[in-house]
């Protein structure tokens, strides 16, 4: 038996690499700090609980309309006109087991075999795996660290093809935590190709406010989902928000791949997005004070910072005058400090030399891990 080409190509999620080989470290005694998953440190609200537990004792376990039960959708629609003032219909969005779903969903109803998406380099690792599955290729736009990595329009005019399908843009980003413009994001808007926009980490801005594409196009895909700014990524539920003309071929993937995402999640997500808003706004408080020390401290311990972040729980650092391999740098820190940080090169050729710092741990941990790497720094 040969495994195929499409699996033996498939790249490695480093940062998850980096997390196994962290909880096998564990596992054999060693006290480990991660400052590597982008994951949040809460639990989820106890609303979003309470919701879940009453679909279950409601008997709401089973399948549902593989676009999502209505009232959630109906919710979304209203989220997405009190945050950013535009109207969507209910029958435009689709409920999906997380945003990865929703992302193979997106690229495999787009892309034509070898039709282009142009990504900005860093960007998630996820995102060209899976355009390489639905058969896609990806074109990359080097960014710039005085950018904040963020894309200059004028950049992605210069390389638009009749083979281009689509941009995308991620704003708050991983691994940056930075957001684009209001200004960039319509220019962007403006070149008339549709956009993929991963809007996953709205609700965490500390300064400045989120954009939604949609204020300034219609020509677009919304990547949204309930893991990062309500504390639910075991619920594993997210959401696309889809141009009319692709729901239904969307929707027949859907069907076939999935079914429909958890009917027990739905109705927590409903809570979500109706009671949980002070939730979130103590967590972002939080992260936010964790945000301040990490910039200090980083700052301190001799990192590069061209762009503070304002958005998300990461901060990408430079780390060139330490180490060319942030693959190696990394394991190095995690065996020799017991600090888990995830290396720059799993987001991109641009990003090596970087290594991305997640600040979703407690304060106490954030303080200990930095204070690790600062003797691992001066014993190295």
């Amino acid at each position: 038996m040969t495994v195929s080409k499409r699996a033996e190509e498939f790249r490695s999620f480093i940062v998850m690499d980096v997390l196994e080989k962290a909880i096998s470290l564990e596992q054999k005694g060693r006290n480990i700090i991660h400052l590597e998953i982008g994951e949040p440190d809460f639990d989820t609200p106890q609303c979003i609980r309470d919701a879940g537990v009453q679909a279950i004792k409601a008997g709401k376990t089973h399948y549902t309309n593989s676009l999502g039960i209505p009232e959630l959708r109906e919710v979304i629609c209203k989220h997405y006109r009190e945050s950013y003032g535009v109207q969507i219909n209910h029958d435009q969005v689709i409920v999906t087991s997380g945003t990865s779903p929703a992302m193979l969903l997106i690229f495999s109803a787009l892309l034509e075999p070898q039709e282009e998406i142009i990504l900005s380099d860093p960007c998630y690792p996820c995102y060209p795996n899976i355009i390489k599955y639905a058969g896609g290729r990806c074109t990359y736009i080097k960014t710039k660290e005085e950018d904040g990595f963020q894309y200059r329009p004028e950049d992605i005019a210069k390389i638009i093809s009749p083979e281009t399908k689509g941009v995308l843009v991620n704003s708050p980003s991983n691994p940056t935590g930075n957001l684009l413009s209001p200004d960039k994001m319509q220019r962007i808007a403006d070149l008339g190709t549709y956009i993929i926009s991963d809007e996953i980490y709205h609700g965490l801005v500390y300064e400045g406010k989120e954009h939604s594409i949609l204020e300034y196009t219609d020509k677009a895909f919304i990547l949204n989902g309930f893991s990062k700014a309500y504390a639910m990524t075991g619920w594993r539920l997210g959401y696309v928000i889809a141009p009319p003309e692709f729901v239904r071929p969307m929707q027949k993937m859907q069907q076939n791949f999935f079914i429909s995402a958890t009917s027990i999640s739905q109705w927590g997500g409903i809570a979500a997005l109706t009671k949980a808003q002070p939730d979130v706004e103590n967590m972002k408080a939080t992260y936010n004070i964790r945000r301040g020390h990490m910039l200090k401290r980083l700052r301190e311990l001799g990192f590069g910072i061209a762009v503070d972040p304002v958005g998300a729980f990461y901060i990408l650092v430079r780390a060139k005058h330490i180490s060319d391999n942030s693959y190696d740098l990394s394991f190095e820190m995690l065996e020799k400090a017991g600090v888990a940080v995830a290396p720059g090169i799993d987001f991109g050729e641009n990003a090596e030399g970087y290594l991305r710092f997640s600040y979703a741990n407690s304060l106490e941990n954030i303080i200990e891990g930095l204070s690790r790497i600062e003797n691992f720094l001066k014993n190295r």
